[in-house]
């Protein structure tokens, strides 16, 4: 019984010995957030050398080459011969082709011509370059602003004032301004690479943002002083999933938040600053062209509400060893629910699978209803002029077409099918279909002021913006 006394304490003692020593094994990978192998500073644009110090971070960027398709989102691989404009092999779908309707209701504007699923963000500078957007059409420097790492490029063409590179950078041609860049969108655009605290470098969202809260009651609003880190974590991202557009002589690339973030907010913008996008080919209605305002939507959603960030559901932490860790990879949350969903919702992975992929269903059964409507207003306006139809119903309805163009297009390139806010987006979608049904109304001799709202719709609608405010 001695002796078994003593090898039983033996291998206790060496269980909670071995025990102690993982824990302070945990505990020193805990504690250290990084081995310094390399100096970084704001001239390192290179995301391969800043993966040196975070590896782990930088595998899982890489990992944004994946082409995983959901779904309703995501990248279905195209195989192509390469050419002498475009020398790329791989890539994703097109939405044209997948919906003529888009042809329609961008005549006129170079997405008619091309417009592709988007693939990872390794791809962004790659997929912008050799779009036929930018081979077949003109366009600006400001374009580079959300496709490359432009840290490095807005520094040394301001010499040292990024605003100034900015703002240089916006007046270029595109085939100028893309053969300064190197890289995609990377680590620097995003962290700090003394601290790596996140940080904004986007000129455009530190303007917009700033507007943004002022619009809120919220004046001097500095964003890399006064932003939580939670904060941080989506604007570091709506440094360029956002609504903008560029100013018609400095091309500088602006986001419409003067007046708030929400669609009726951003339309007054545009209502009252004139800015259009191009002339319909076929209708000659001036035309807003929506951008991929995510960050936009997401701010009018449930999970903004509840303080849920763009990368908890995006970039959702993982362990590595003892330490929690960013995934870099940046994929639609269906892609790895159990982080990106289970951490806040009790619920197995089909029934949140079924769940999402219902509210994108509902979506697009919604947009498509949209879509037919705009498509059918376009119809009827080429008709109406060599018809006899008034000019004065003409310049009405192109007006309704107008609306109806942008607030549709406002949703459908936002990339979440929906999902972001799902009550706000079948509002904005039933604004679209109130537009185009106007604009069809006038053509057919129905006078515009026999639509307009009623008292009760008003008072309605009043009493909901007030609830908000």
């Amino acid at each position: 019984m001695i002796v078994a006394a003593i090898v039983a304490t033996a291998v206790v003692t060496a269980g909670i010995t071995a025990l102690l020593a993982n824990i302070i094994q945990r505990q020193g990978e805990a504690g250290d957030s990084f081995t310094k192998v390399v100096d970084l500073d704001d001239t390192i644009a290179d995301p391969a050398v800043w993966g040196q110090n975070f590896p782990a971070q930088y595998e899982s960027y890489l990992r944004t080459k994946e082409m995983t398709p959901t779904v309703h989102a995501g990248s279905v691989k195209e195989e192509r011969t390469a050419t002498e404009t475009d020398p790329r092999t791989i890539v994703s779908t097109s939405r044209i082709e997948e919906d003529p309707r888009l042809k329609d209701m961008w005549a006129g504007y170079p997405f008619s011509v091309d417009y592709r699923h988007a693939r990872g963000h390794a791809f962004m500078l790659e997929d912008q370059r050799f779009t036929l957007r930018v081979l077949d059409f003109k366009q600006p420097g400001a374009c580079l602003n959300c496709h490359a790492s432009t840290v490095t490029i807005m520094d040394e063409l301001g010499n040292g004032d990024r605003e100034a590179g900015f703002q240089k950078m916006n007046q270029m041609t595109y085939a100028d301004a893309t053969q300064l860049a190197e890289h995609p969108v990377a680590c620097i655009d995003c962290h700090d690479p003394e601290t790596m605290q996140l940080r904004i470098t986007r000129p455009a969202f530190e303007k917009g943002i700033t507007a943004a809260k002022k619009a809120e009651g919220i004046a001097d609003f500095d964003v890399n002083r006064d932003a939580t880190r939670q904060e941080m974590r989506s604007y570091v991202c709506a440094q360029c999933h956002v609504e903008y557009y560029f100013e018609k002589d400095t091309k500088e690339l602006t986001f419409p938040w003067t007046k708030g973030l929400n669609i009726d907010d951003i339309w007054e913008y545009y209502q009252e600053d004139g800015h259009k996008d191009f002339t319909h080919a076929t209708t000659g209605a001036e035309i807003v062209k929506a951008q991929h305002p995510e960050f936009d939507i997401w701010s009018q959603g449930i999970h903004a509400d509840n303080g849920v960030s763009c990368a908890d559901c995006h970039m959702p932490y993982e362990a590595e060893g003892a330490k929690k860790i960013t995934n870099h990879q940046i994929q639609s949350p269906l892609l790895n629910i159990n982080a990106s969903c289970m951490t806040c919702h009790r619920a197995t992975e089909e029934e949140m699978t079924n769940r999402v992929v219902g509210i994108q269903d509902q979506f697009i059964g919604t947009r498509d209803r949209a879509f037919d409507s705009l498509v059918q207003l376009i119809r009827a306006l080429e008709t109406a002029q060599t018809d006899g139809t008034p000019a004065e119903a003409i310049d009405q309805a192109r007006e309704f077409q107008n609306k109806a163009s942008f607030f549709l297009d406002y949703v459908y390139s936002e990339n979440s099918n929906g999902f972001h806010a799902p009550a706000y987006i079948q509002r904005i979608l039933a604004d679209s279909l109130d537009a185009s049904r106007k604009g069809q109304l006038v053509l057919q001799g129905v006078d515009p002021a026999s639509l307009e709202a009623s008292d009760i719709s008003q008072a309605n609608r009043k009493a909901a913006e007030e609830r908000e405010s």
